[in-house]
Order: C-alpha cells, then structure tokens, then sequence
C-alpha cells in the first residue's frame, strides 16, 4: 500500500489564498500593503529561479515586491548601505537577502544588520533565540512549511517521536524547536550521530534536511511512519537535469504513511510561508 502523498502544491495554495485574504483585510482596515524587498547579489541560476517565484507569488496575492539586483562584485558596505536603507522605509514590511551571497560578502553581518521585525527569513539571532525560547518570532520558512504539512496528516503531534536529519541553521536547529514546541519528542541526527539508521526506525516522524540524494532508504524507516523530505539535489540524469530529495522516494513511499514528493513537496510551502511571514510582519510593525 503506498503512503499518503503530503502535496505542498495544494498546501501552498491553501496557505497563498490565505495570504491574499490578510492583505486584502490590512489594505481596507489601514491602507497599507504589505511589500516584501528582495536582495539578490550576482548571477547565480538558481538564486534568480528562486527570486523571480518568490516576486511572482507576491504579485498574485496581491503584495508589494520590490527588488534589488546587485552586481555580483558589491561591497560589503554597499550591501549593509542599502539594507539599512530598506530598514528604515517604511514602506518595505520584509527584508529578503538571497543566500548563498558570492564569498566575500559576510552571510551572518548581513543577517544580523536586517531589522528583527522585518527579517521575514527568521535568521536574525534575536528571531532564532525567541523561537529557540518559545517566544512570539518570524520563524523559518522551511520549517514553517513542513510543520504544516505535519499537521495535516497529525494534527496533534503531542508524543510523536521525532527524528531530524541535519542541524543547519535555516532548516534542522529550527525544525527541532518548532516539533518541541508540539511536545513531540525529538531528535537531531547528523553527520557524528551513531546508529542513525535504528534512530530513524524508531521514529513517528522523520525530516530528512541532509542534503545528499537519496540519502535516506527503506530500511531506515518504520512502517507507517510520516517522511517529510525537505532535500532538493539537482543532479544530471541522461544529459538533464533532475530533482531528488534526501529519500529515496521508490523504497520508502510503500512503507511510510504519509511522504512529501520532491519536487512539489516542501519547495511550495518554502514560498508561501515567506508571503505568510511578511504578512504578520506587517501586522507586527502596526503597533
């Protein structure tokens, strides 16, 4: 019997048509569009795949989207000129730098320079450590996302036991603290872990955030348990180009219960809870 398909693109769009239904209510109740600023340094394919969806999203639930597209030789003060710039117009709710920035330029000073209410990434270390504590927050995007798609399949995830594979800042250390705070039981697996494949076997739920295609097989799941695969590898297959997750989705979807597609899974939900998030920082910078 195969799992249960998890569809971020239906997902997504549930979690979009909501978007446009906050927008519209903040454009009537206080004449104020929620606009998303988006920051792209150099050329890099992907970067400017993922820019151009993000802006086009915005564009249909009826947001503000401005971008900057910098050269790819841009100072690090040039950078922090404009951030800082956009920090303070208040015209621009959500502040979006696309990452990976080219190697001269600093990841973690451009960050921590984006204004805590408008990092609608959920990277600035104040963010990270509200979430970390439980506090109101911006939260990930990623994680956001995947947690919900759990909760279409769990809507209570009270006592799950949960595996997350990889520690990343942007997905495994936030995914963590959001199934904590579902009062899931929770483990982070990576690289030094011992026995990871009997960690994942007893697990309810597994987030596989790895990194590597088709990392995770059959034997390293329980049957019916939930897969979420937030792994996007682009590798050449017969001189194309193809996606694959961090599971291997042939072996394990006949014995997980619920699984994510990749693409069509976490990809879609990454987008929309950008949106979501911008948002309610434009909520938040109303009082």
């Amino acid at each position: 019997m195969m799992a249960q398909l998890i569809d971020g693109k239906q997902i997504s769009a549930e979690v979009l048509q909501e978007v446009a239904s906050e927008v519209a209510l903040l454009k009537a109740e206080h004449d104020i569009v929620p606009t998303l600023a988006v920051v792209l340094v150099g050329e890099d394919p992907a970067s400017q795949v993922y820019v151009r969806n993000k802006v086009k999203r915005a564009t249909e639930a009826g947001m503000g989207s401005i971008e900057h597209r910098l050269d790819a030789g841009t100072t690090q003060s040039d950078l922090n000129e404009l951030i800082d710039f956009l920090n303070n117009d208040p015209e621009v709710h959500g502040i979006l730098v696309q990452l990976p920035l080219p190697p001269h330029l600093n990841e973690d000073e451009v960050i921590s320079s984006i204004h805590p209410a408008k990092d609608v990434d959920g990277f600035h270390p104040l963010n990270v450590g509200a979430l970390a504590s439980g506090r109101p927050s911006l939260v990930p995007c990623t994680p956001q996302g995947c947690m919900i798609m759990l909760r279409q399949v769990h809507p209570d995830l009270s006592g799950k036991n949960a595996v997350v594979v990889g520690r990343s800042n942007i997905v495994g250390k936030p995914m963590a603290a959001l199934l904590l705070q579902a009062n899931c039981t929770v483990t982070i697996a990576h690289s030094r872990t011992k026995n990871i494949e009997s960690l994942c076997r007893n697990a309810d739920i597994v987030v596989a955030a790895v990194g590597r295609a088709e990392f995770i097989n059959a034997d390293w799941i329980s049957p019916g348990a939930t897969v979420i695969d937030v792994g996007i590898n682009a590798i050449d297959v017969d001189g194309k180009r193809k996606l694959f997750g961090d599971v291997d989705f042939e072996s394990v979807s006949p014995i997980a219960g619920a699984i994510t597609p990749v693409p069509g899974g976490v990809g879609p939900m990454t987008i929309a809870c950008l949106l979501l998030n911008t948002t309610r920082a434009a909520k938040f910078q109303l009082d």
